[in-house]
């Protein structure tokens, strides 16, 4: 059997069994939601019979609204479908390899964490880790700057999670429906997001 093809039925088997999303805050179609259906841990461009995993946000509708400020750090928590309802209530400890419950976590690569204003039409990077993200045994501080102005506008302000993963040129992309406190005149982060592979999208890209 050839490599290209190994990977791809692991691949699929991981969607099956394990893979990752967003936990806290709360994201469109996330667990605990009246929308979540299984798939929110999949890829862009993922589809079966129940759904297809569209960009942006998973193609799920407005969730949950989590309150945020300028300048508050947020501690983002991540989702494994193989997660115990204790340890999605408390954040697990790290523990050996061989105690750990499955993640998918494709080699880690590269989380991003972003604001939308408007919707998911455009995206602003506040915070970027890189290698070993996501893990799910471990929080991941990310500040909202200080800097940026409120906003308020129904089913228009998100707090982004996107993943470009390692090992298989997969791109995730959770959104999280947000009421955030800001500054006057502030200005929004300029720095757009890494948006690949998937249909339309460049290909095969694979995040160190």
């Amino acid at each position: 059997m050839k490599f290209a093809t190994l990977l791809l039925i692991i691949s699929y088997i991981a969607v099956a069994s394990a893979h990752m999303a967003l936990l806290y805050p709360t994201p469109r179609g996330g667990h605990g939601t009246k929308q979540y259906n299984g798939r929110v841990t999949t890829f862009i461009g993922y589809k079966d019979s129940v759904w297809k995993m569209k960009f942006p946000c998973g193609g799920y509708a407005p969730g949950p609204v989590t309150k945020m400020k300028a300048g508050q750090v947020v501690n983002v928590r991540f989702y494994s479908s193989s997660m115990s309802a204790s340890q999605i209530k408390k954040q697990p400890k790290p523990t050996s390899v061989k105690h750990q419950f499955s993640q998918a976590r494709h080699g880690g690569g590269t989380c991003e964490f972003s604001l939308s204003y408007d919707g998911g039409k455009t995206f602003g990077l506040i915070g970027r880790y890189t290698k070993t993200c996501p893990d799910a045994y471990f929080e991941w501080p990310v500040k909202i700057p200080s800097n940026v102005p409120s906003c308020t506008t129904k089913n228009k302000c998100l707090f982004v999670w996107s993943w470009t993963a390692n090992i298989l040129s997969q791109y995730y992309h959770n959104c999280a429906d947000i009421s955030l406190t800001g500054v006057k005149n502030g200005k929004r982060p300029t720095k757009g997001i890494q948006i690949v592979d998937f249909s339309g999208r460049k290909q095969g890209v694979k995040a160190p």
